[in-house]
């Protein structure tokens, strides 16, 4: 299967594959910038390869986490549409149930990647869908911007 990944998530749970597969990807068109976007817990990498053009921005989270999925979730709606999400195959497979559950929410168009001895493969995810706050392309993850009159004091007590 292609696909076309621009502003795709890839969940980085194996950073070795992850630096494989981005660098792949940069290698299919080096002149065009990245549109990759990349999650996980391995900031230090992760901002490599933003220095490198591999990938147009990327965002730590704890994918054991569901806070830390949810403050992703909101970053993502707030700064990116997000297209899909692409997940290293293995770690799909070799995932437990809440591990699943967190897989997916995060998007509705989910694909899992394997790597082949020429290139990468892609499998749509035939899991149902869960929309909910871990989800990053729904409204469900945004975040209510506070306004002033919510602030305001609506009633004082006073002494007498």
């Amino acid at each position: 299967m292609s696909l076309k990944l621009d502003n795709f998530l890839l969940v980085d749970s194996n950073w070795e594959f992850s630096q494989e597969f981005v660098e792949f990807v940069k290698s299919l068109s080096p002149d065009t910038p990245s549109q990759l976007i990349i999650a996980g817990d391995n900031t230090k990498q992760m901002l490599k390869m933003m220095f490198k053009d591999q990938i147009k921005d990327y965002s730590y989270c704890d994918f054991d986490n569901e806070i830390s999925v949810s403050e992703l979730a909101t970053y993502l709606h707030e700064h990116h549409k997000i297209q899909g999400v692409l997940i290293y195959a293995l770690d799909y497979n070799l995932a437990d149930e809440k591990q699943k559950f967190i897989f997916n929410s995060l998007h509705a168009e989910r694909f899992t990647i394997e790597q082949l001895a020429n290139g990468y493969d892609y499998h749509r995810i035939s899991d149902p869908f869960n929309n909910n706050h871990l989800t990053c392309n729904s409204s469900l993850a945004a975040t209510k911007h506070d306004t002033f009159s919510e602030f305001v004091v609506l009633k004082t007590d006073t002494a007498d």
